[in-house]
């Protein structure tokens, strides 16, 4: 009756279900309730609410470490599932820092110049010390 799934045979929508649930469980830990949105509510799929009853957090759920313009200045943060480690950054935030140390090389990628949008489908070496105060 309970037999574990296979990750890779699901679809790209039952995924997406699947990493929300594994997130919102791991952000129950932290004292946040999540609740998903019917539709992208500015950039947000889902909000997190914390038991303080002040902190909402408007997050976008990710197959990986990505930034993308449509997402700038809008307050959102990223979340995303590395094996089974979960990483939730603020999008501005964490793209400014990495930019600033220079290690978001803007020339180095076709999508990066043309829409401003850079994704890894592995977290960089370089990358993965900036990550590190953002995993949950």
């Amino acid at each position: 009756m309970f037999d574990l799934i296979d990750y890779a045979k699901l679809n790209s929508r039952q995924q997406e279900n699947h990493n929300f649930h594994k997130i919102a469980a791991r952000l129950a830990d932290y004292g946040y309730n999540a609740m998903r949105l019917s539709d992208d509510f500015e950039g947000a799929d889902f909000i997190a609410l914390h038991i303080d009853g002040e902190t909402i957090l408007r997050v976008q759920l990710k197959g990986r470490l990505s930034f993308h313009a449509k997402y700038y200045g809008k307050n959102l943060h990223i979340v995303f599932r590395d094996g089974d480690d979960i990483y939730m950054y603020p999008h501005d935030e964490l793209r400014l820092k990495i930019e600033a140390a220079g290690l978001l090389e803007k020339s180095n990628s076709r999508a990066w110049v043309e829409h401003g949008s850079r994704s890894w489908p592995k977290i960089p070496k370089n990358l993965r010390t900036h990550l590190l105060e953002y995993k949950l």
